[in-house]
């Protein structure tokens, strides 16, 4: 895809901008295409922060994708309908939530999302990120993608064993069932996102959901070259 001179003149001030930004070092050997530390912030929810970035007013999203975000965004977006792009730092958190906040902000026209060097954008925030148009990656940006389920609370599952095994299957039933229409939804959005499918049968779906002793990898961290490859960002000509 092109870019339009006044988006390749916006790339080249956050560029300018984000000189100061410190890339990830060091590789985990357990998910050998990730860094071992994570540059993904540690707040509970994310915050939207509004902030004036090389002449461009710049949001900053930093934390966990909670449910409360889409409509925290759709608020900030209509007080501050002249931001131009938002930059993303997530370990994730709720799928359908991050969805949510896609569609907002590919309702918003114009509006690129960034994934700026040395910050992580994994998970839900993958879905976050896809509503831009266009979307960049910087160089030592990742895009760290793993394996969705519609359930990561170990608390329910170990009761529902505790209580038997008709608890546990009607459990697992139930995961199974929400998983199944999760992946349909991750797959619909995708699409709409002008993102290949391809990344979620290719890559997210080839990922472990639970790390086992034979093999600990669950995080899968995508090169510029796949990225372009599965339209998830696009190169400036």
């Amino acid at each position: 895809m092109s870019l339009r001179p006044k988006l390749l003149l916006r790339l080249a001030l956050s560029a300018f901008a984000l000189a100061g930004l410190t890339a990830a070092s060091g590789m985990d050997p357990a998910n050998p295409t990730c860094p071992l530390n994570p540059n993904w912030s540690a707040n509970p929810v994310m915050t939207l922060k509004i902030e004036k970035r090389g002449g461009m007013k710049v949001m900053l999203a930093e934390g966990r994708v909670d449910a409360g975000l889409p409509d925290r965004l759709a608020a900030a977006l209509k007080v501050h309908p002249d931001v131009e792009e938002i930059w993303l730092r997530s370990p994730g958190g709720d799928a359908r939530a991050g969805n949510a906040a896609g569609r907002i902000i590919r309702s918003n026209p114009g509006i690129l999302t960034r994934v700026p060097a040395g910050w992580t954008c994994f998970s839900a925030c993958n879905f976050v990120f896809m509503g831009g148009l266009p979307r960049v990656i910087d160089p030592g940006g990742v895009f760290m993608v793993h394996m969705f389920t519609s359930t990561g609370d170990r608390s329910a599952i170990d009761m529902s064993v505790a209580m038997g095994t008709d608890a546990t299957r009607e459990m697992i039933g139930g995961i199974e069932q929400d998983s199944a229409l999760l992946a349909s939804e991750d797959n619909a959005f995708l699409i709409k996102m002008g993102v290949s499918r391809k990344l979620l049968t290719e890559i997210m779906y080839r990922q472990q959901a639970v790390a086992t002793a034979e093999d600990k990898s669950t995080r899968r961290c995508l090169t510029i070259d796949e990225a372009l490859k599965y339209g998830v960002t696009y190169a400036p000509e």
